[in-house]
């Protein structure tokens, strides 16, 4: 299968509008190209998107370990003082069977976070190694992960139901810990690394590989 972008048919695209317009050259009176709709600055491809993308995915990986193992509610009560992080919650609700609840916190505060971690880190390694492996597949995981960035601020919401929950159900004062300041920067880490990531990039590898077989089987 044959690929072609539109920066190699002389074509360009606003980042602001997404208007598609012919590629310019640059000039000493006009060394960028500016958008002939909104006016905005045109680049080729986003720069520096494997750069951001991956300082933003090590800046919230680090994260996401305090996020686990740090408390993320504080209950101080008559029976005294007690630290819960998010997965001592979510085996509070499983044991006390309130299972959906447990699979919720569990999807949306630990699972759903690592695999966008992990798919992030997927296609940023494989576009910067200029890996041409399943080009289609891995832009189907790229907006899979960003359709579910748009969703992701429900994990913090599910810690503010979770301490919801539990004021309502015991006298006692409920403060949130580290853990969860810790999470919510993991959420919006996550989300800005992956409108960081420019997915043309991957379509780039795709394309240089059909032209290295061209060449190759031109007699």
């Amino acid at each position: 299968m044959k690929y072609l972008s539109a920066a190699r048919a002389g074509m360009i695209s606003c980042h602001a509008c997404g208007q598609v317009q012919t590629r310019e050259a640059a000039t000493r009176v006009q060394p960028a190209q500016c958008c002939a709709r909104c006016g905005a600055t045109l680049h080729v491809r986003s720069p520096g998107s494997i750069t951001r993308t991956w300082a933003l995915l090590i800046a919230a990986a680090i994260l996401y370990i305090p996020a686990n193992l740090l408390p993320v509610l504080h209950t101080a009560s008559l029976f005294g003082n007690e630290d819960d992080t998010i997965m001592s919650g979510v085996v509070y609700f499983w044991v006390s069977g309130d299972w959906p609840l447990a699979v919720i916190v569990f999807v949306a505060s630990i699972l759903v976070p690592m695999l966008k971690l992990s798919v992030l880190a997927l296609l940023a390694w494989t576009t910067q190694r200029g890996s041409d492996w399943r080009p289609l597949e891995r832009t189907k995981l790229y907006r899979i992960v960003e359709r579910i960035g748009r969703w992701s601020m429900l994990d913090v919401f599910v810690v503010t139901l979770t301490v919801a929950l539990v004021r309502f159900k015991s006298l006692a004062v409920i403060t949130a810990g580290w853990g969860a300041l810790a999470f919510a920067c993991v959420v919006v880490l996550t989300m800005m690394a992956a409108l960081q990531f420019d997915p043309r990039l991957i379509w780039d590898c795709a394309e240089a590989r059909n032209e290295r077989s061209s060449t190759r089987n031109t007699p």
